[in-house]
């Protein structure tokens, strides 16, 4: 007879790793930035209440969150910041190095690519390429812009496996479907339109303008809101204002009345 298999055999972490619901997925670069910053200060633990504060996450959310990843912290302790650092690094892929090419070297791609946030993080910008003639041959953040014919080659003598894409919205598609026919299989997207990916490969969009758009929206709702607690609601308030009105009325009345008697 074949014997159950012990409850604590099942929750094991790594038996969760590849069913990580996107959600969590999309926090755990926040949980990372604000363990971080906790371990540069020196804290060696956390509580989930201070950690979901920093994260601008609830405390109960990331609890679930940190339940895919096989990490229950200890209670009456807290999780410990450097274990959880590593634990998340190693679900983002971070705990080995990825390389960069940059696609369209305009204002924001020179932003992009002068970025010192990418190295410290587990990515490295290995190449700069642009379609502009006037563009190619620059020396920009230490790499030379290359030609958009050469995007190929330096994808496979590079080992490139992500590229950013931050041309104007119509070339984006062609410098896309460029990048997967040689090899990338990531894709951010800078540019103000939607792409086409074939399966396996992964694309983030990155739209200020809307974003931009969204805090409108909420900055209008609160607006809206705040003019709206601004006004009278008491009933009496409109009473009192008609009994003012009524009073002359009555006085006016009041000699004619003695007149007549």
């Amino acid at each position: 007879m074949t014997r159950p298999r012990p409850a604590r055999l099942v929750r094991s972490g790594r038996a969760t790793r590849d069913g990580i619901p996107e959600a969590t997925v999309s926090r755990l670069p926040f949980y990372l930035q604000a363990l971080t910053a906790l371990a540069e200060r020196g804290v060696a633990t956390v509580s989930s209440e201070e950690l979901a504060s920093a994260a601008g996450v609830g405390s109960a959310k990331l609890r679930k969150d940190f339940s895919h990843l096989g990490s229950y912290g200890t209670r009456g302790v807290g999780y410990e910041v450097q274990y959880l650092i590593y634990q998340i690094s190693r679900e983002l892929g971070l705990t080995q190095d990825w390389k960069v090419v940059i696609v369209g070297i305009g204002n924001l791609g020179h932003a992009l690519a002068n970025y010192g946030g990418f190295t410290s993080r587990g990515f490295t910008v290995a190449a700069l390429v642009d379609a502009d003639a006037r563009v190619v041959g620059e020396t920009v953040a230490g790499l030379t812009v290359s030609p958009l014919e050469s995007l190929d080659q330096m994808v496979s003598s590079l080992g490139i496996q992500i590229g950013v894409v931050a041309t104007p919205g119509p070339a984006a598609q062609e410098i896309c479907d460029r990048l997967v026919a040689a090899g990338v299989t990531g894709v951010l997207n800078f540019a103000p339109c939607v792409l086409t990916v074939p399966d396996g490969v992964m694309v983030r969009r990155v739209d200020l303008a809307t974003e931009l758009q969204i805090l409108a929206f909420h900055e209008q709702r609160r607006a809206a809101s705040r003019l709206t607690s601004e006004m009278p609601t008491e009933p009496q308030d409109l009473s009192g204002a008609l009994g003012a009105l009524a009073e002359p009325g009555t006085a006016m009345r009041k000699p004619r009345a003695e007149a007549a008697g």
